[in-house]
């Protein structure tokens, strides 16, 4: 199996509790790069990834193939054209765009590259999330 070398575009509350775990603990993964635009707090949970001090220097280094956008909202399009642009598969933070042409944009781009873009959602796995869907499917409401 090829190891999927992986850049994580913040290393805020996301990029420590969500991604960053995940990413180092999974056997096809490898946490290539992190983000942090003032602080080292990544180096010591993970030494062995490379430090970058933006998002275009992790986008630029030509050894990164997936690229997690967990920036704020306001720069998902941004960050996930630059990131397709520059070859890179994307996984996007909900919400994935901020309006539906952005979104369309963004998907067209990645479709033109052939590409694979994701939009992560963690919450699918949590009991409310399987109550609502429950209730959606069995159309309670109807009866």
């Amino acid at each position: 199996m090829a190891i999927i070398k992986t850049g994580i575009c913040s290393y805020g509350m996301s990029g420590k509790l969500f991604h960053a775990p995940f990413i180092q603990n999974h056997p096809g993964y490898e946490l290539t790069g992190i983000v942090e635009r003032h602080n080292n707090d990544s180096r010591e949970r993970y030494p062995r990834s490379k430090l970058y001090r933006s998002v275009d220097e992790l986008i630029a280094d030509d050894s990164i193939q997936l690229v997690i956008v967990n920036t704020p909202t306001h720069l998902h399009y941004e960050n996930a054209k630059a990131a397709l642009t520059a070859g890179k598969n994307i996984v996007v933070e909900k919400p994935f765009a901020v309006t539906v042409k952005d979104a369309e944009e963004i998907t067209a781009l990645a479709r033109g590259k052939n590409l694979f873009i994701s939009i992560y959602q963690n919450r699918r796995y949590d009991g409310d999330y399987h109550a609502i869907k429950d209730v959606l499917e069995k159309n309670y409401w109807a009866s």
